[in-house]
């Protein structure tokens, strides 16, 4: 066995602890520091193989992708973290197509393109372009740029699967005649085009199966380079991706009791509701900041639910703020997690351990739900789709059977939102006109600093 080999098989030891790792929150950050790690030691296994043509070239790469990298890790706040993995996602993909175009020309001169690097180099670069674009297509309705809602038109699902049907035909044409230019550069262009098309009708309440589902994309093209330049940390890596990227999609389909085919074809929700209509012929009830104070004074056990709304106001510093207070004067506090809230797995998480909230606070849906009915005030931050009781009363409702988090069973229920406007999934939400759910409007971020001000008062 060879120096890199050896180096390799670390750095997939590495990657698989470093995964192993990311299974709960409190080992999480050991297990990103082991993946990275990993990454260090393969790229330099990778520069020390004497493999490499030209070192103008790889330096010229580290140094651009380096700054890139530190970019958006420095610049991009842990709010738009859905929209930076969604941008990595399209770079490792554009990665894996450019790699499987290079070897491609290569091979095709040398006329040395077999039937099975051919199945590699295709297998590559149609998941890698759908991913591309896919990747894209959900940075944009992540950012707001492109509406979150469904983009739909009539016979979309059977344009999308013949597209596909297409696209593979294209596929196994090459594997048997490799030599087709014509074909191989349709197919990709075909790919990209199906990575718009399948994205496109997939709702923003949707973006978690998403961003999971384009992970096991660029895993299963980084895989396919692999198999294709004869590169085993890559092939290793990219079956660790591809598979755990595909098994954490089925999970989050299961979080919204729905198919993952119903998911892919049948996104949640078509156009937003404007429940402020609704509203004004169904009577809610409004609190103050003071209100809540009082409320909240008079609570043993109080139970936050952060959902995207949080994320928006960046307001997970402020919320830990108010927990702060809150425990000062002996009131438990305890944070109910649902899995698919947010724009990405664990989007909460995320942000409520940037704001130092400990890992001990953070309960699962499963864990919550239970004792819901035991809390003495639950406050709803940004919440919509994954609190919504509709879930379990309304048959007619898009998301009914979907896993709630069970709020509407807690004491006093306090909502804070900007409006009565809908969710991402564009349902009404019956929580709201419950006799026991106060409304609190306004920002979230300014809301609970007028909060902490209130409890910091002597």
């Amino acid at each position: 066995m060879s120096a890199t080999e050896i180096v390799y098989l670390i750095s997939s030891v590495l990657f698989i602890l470093g995964l192993k790792g990311l299974s709960h929150p409190e080992s999480a950050r050991r297990g990103m520091h082991l993946a990275e790690a990993g990454m260090v030691l393969a790229i330099v296994g990778t520069l020390v193989s004497g493999k490499i043509v030209t070192w103008e070239w790889i330096i010229t790469g580290i140094i651009i992708g380096s700054a890139i990298g530190a970019a958006m890790a420095i610049f991009m706040p842990m709010t738009a973290m859905p929209q930076r993995v969604a941008l990595s996602h399209a770079f490792g993909a554009l990665a894996a197509v450019l790699v499987g175009v290079n070897e491609y020309v290569e091979k095709s001169n040398l006329n040395e393109l077999t039937n099975g690097l051919m199945g590699a180099l295709g297998f590559e670069v149609l998941f890698g372009a759908l991913t591309i674009t896919g990747s894209l297509m959900a940075f944009g309705k992540l950012s707001e740029m492109i509406t979150g809602s469904p983009i739909t038109y009539k016979g979309q699902n059977a344009v999308n699967i013949l597209l596909f049907i297409a696209a593979m035909g294209m596929f196994v044409y090459l594997i048997f005649f490799p030599y087709n230019t014509i074909i191989f550069y349709s197919m990709i262009a075909l790919s990209l085009l199906i990575g718009i098309f399948i994205v496109m009708p997939i709702g923003g309440a949707d973006m978690p199966v998403v961003i999971s589902l384009l992970n096991s994309y660029a895993g299963l093209a980084a895989a396919a380079t692999g198999f294709a330049i004869n590169n085993k940390v890559l092939i290793i890596a990219g079956a660790l991706d591809g598979a755990s990227g595909f098994i954490l999609s089925i999970i989050m389909s299961k979080a919204m009791n729905r198919s993952f085919a119903n998911v892919l074809f049948g996104a949640v929700g078509s156009a937003q509701v404007d429940s402020s209509k609704l509203a004004e012929s169904r009577p809610i009830t409004r609190f103050g900041i003071e209100d809540t104070k009082f409320v909240l004074e008079q609570a043993e056990r109080v139970v936050i639910v952060p959902g995207y709304g949080m994320a928006v106001a960046q307001a997970q510093h402020t919320v830990r703020e108010l927990s702060d207070e809150l425990e000062k004067q002996g009131i438990k506090v305890e944070y109910a997690i649902h899995p698919v809230a947010g724009r990405m797995p664990g989007h909460m998480n995320v942000l409520l351990a940037e704001a130092n909230v400990s890992y001990d606070q953070l309960l699962e849906m499963e864990t919550i739900n239970p004792t819901m009915d035991t809390v003495d005030v639950c406050i709803v931050i940004g919440a919509n789709d994954v609190v919504n009781p509709a879930a379990r009363t309304d048959k007619s409702s898009p998301i009914y059977g979907m896993p709630i988090i069970d709020v509407d069973k807690a004491k006093t229920v306090i909502v804070m939102k900007r409006s009565m406007a809908a969710g991402f999934a564009g349902i009404e939400n019956p929580l709201f006109y419950q006799p026991n759910t106060k409304m609190l409007f306004g920002d979230a971020k300014k809301v609970m600093q007028e909060l902490v001000s209130e409890f910091k008062k002597v």
